[in-house]
């Protein structure tokens, strides 16, 4: 065997699994045939948070009035915007390089494609100098990540000038004056919130009966009052029948909600979801078992093909590099006999709009559902001194324990800086933590993470400000 592990993808899920085996004393290869980092670094987590920092910053300047401050000739430049998201990509980017060279871990630039062997797949690798190479390995990890979705029948398909994924999404010469966003997942609504802060007309489309339909009702419900607040229009129940290019811009035919309608707009950015990158690896030779274009694995990664895993994104929902992160640890640490167990760490979602949202477990439809009893408790911002004194009342923080257990089951939250406060309860949650931890945790003053607290003690008749 030339190297223990052969990595496909150099994404949060490969680069870091490549680390955690370079750790254990693994000789490890990384095949990337595009840019260190993956979709995450440098077209996904990573610039779009640059963007909606600028957008935040700017829409708040439009509030200085209630700080006591004043500032004249606001405005943007919406090239330096993108540029300065360009080089945050960039600075990770190198980032992931140095990290590769500090643990030994051999880059190679190409596309690999799995053949049958003995042990492992044989790995073969198209360099993008044109020459090849083949690798045999222990083992062979996929980690190729997914793709936006595209339906080219009904028109969504992106031409990168009327028609966007998150790529052309990111890169803009100019912000468009409307904009029509297919779709109210995570993606959908961050490129929504940060165009609309810019001044754009911002119309989202959904087709299920609520935004952000993956998160608890209550915080749909919420999110939607609040970015309606901000001038953000929505049409839900409503699936697309076509998507037409015109001479200014792009036509949407609608149907369902309130009944067949047609919307137009400059430009069009398509968040429907996302497809595994499984094609030209070769795994139909290998007997790799492919659902819904992702690829099918146990709780350690392992496709059923000997020496042959997959994790992140290609292995399915959700979707999230810290999923895959975590997936990935896992997977090499398995392989070097460090963890046996098959337990399922809790996974935070996280939306970085205005307001943030953030949620982690069960949401109280599906704990019903599943036949839980549970106490809830919820506490709003608004009775949070912190959040008060730096005028971010908006959005609560619900939380749900098994009232048989008083475990922790799921939390949820929306407002200012939620996403940097969900991994407490995220912790809590992978300590199987009850409300008796919970309560008896003391949290600083004055934080908005009070809030957390407070939710808790709502949850057993204990809330203290409210």
């Amino acid at each position: 065997m030339e190297v223990d592990l052969v990595i496909i993808g150099s994404g949060p899920g490969g680069y870091v699994s490549a680390i955690r085996a370079s750790q254990l004393g693994m000789k490890v290869a990384i095949i990337e045939k595009d840019v260190l980092g993956g979709v995450c670094l440098n077209w996904g987590c990573i610039p779009t948070k640059a963007l909606l920092k600028s957008g935040e910053l700017y829409e708040k300047l439009s509030h200085l009035d209630a700080f006591g401050l004043s500032a004249s000739n606001i405005g943007f430049d919406f090239s330096a915007v993108s540029e300065r998201s360009r080089r945050v990509a960039k600075e990770l980017n190198s980032g992931v390089a140095f990290l590769m060279k500090k643990h030994k871990i051999e880059v190679i630039f190409g596309t690999a494609t799995l053949t049958k062997s003995t042990a492992s797949p044989k790995v073969e690798i198209a360099l993008i100098d044109g020459a090849s190479r083949t690798l045999q390995a222990k083992h062979v990890l996929i980690a190729t990540g997914a793709r936006a979705r595209t339906l080219p029948a009904i028109g969504l398909e992106p031409d990168g000038v009327r028609v966007w994924s998150y790529r052309e999404a990111l890169v803009p010469t100019a912000c468009p004056k409307s904009l029509l966003v297919i779709g109210s997942g995570a993606i959908g609504i961050e490129f929504a919130s940060f165009y609309r802060a810019l001044g754009a007309d911002v119309t989202v489309i959904e087709a299920l009966d609520r935004i952000l339909p993956a998160e608890d009702e209550e915080i749909s419900a919420a999110a939607q009052k609040a970015f309606e607040a901000r001038g953000i229009k929505f049409r839900v129940g409503a699936g697309v029948e076509k998507l037409r290019k015109t001479e200014n811009g792009v036509s949407l035919d609608l149907k369902g909600g309130v009944g067949s309608q047609t919307l137009t707009a400059k430009v069009a950015i398509i968040a429907i979801g996302i497809v595994g990158n499984t094609e030209g690896l070769g795994l139909e030779h290998l007997g790799v078992k492919i659902e819904n274009t992702h690829i099918r694995v146990d709780d350690h990664g392992s496709t059923g093909i000997a020496g042959l895993y997959a994790i992140g994104d290609v292995a399915g929902p959700p979707w999230l590099a810290h999923k895959a992160s975590h997936e990935g640890i896992h997977c090499v640490e398995h392989l070097a006999g460090k963890t046996q167990s098959a337990i399922k760490a809790p996974i935070p979602g996280c939306t970085y709009s205005d307001p943030q949202i953030a949620s982690v477990g069960m949401t109280e439809a599906r704990a019903l559902a599943e036949g839980l009893k549970v106490r809830v408790g919820r506490f709003p911002f608004k009775g949070n001194g912190k959040a008060i004194a730096s005028g971010k009342t908006e959005g609560f923080i619900k939380t749900l324990f098994d009232a048989r257990t008083g475990a922790l089951v799921g939390a949820h939250l929306i407002g200012a800086e939620v996403t940097e406060m969900v991994q407490g309860f995220a912790l809590a949650m992978t300590l199987e933590a009850t409300e008796a931890e919970i309560h008896a945790t003391v949290f600083p003053h004055p934080t908005m993470s009070e809030a957390m607290h407070e939710s808790a003690l709502d949850a057993f008749d204990r809330v203290l400000h409210m």
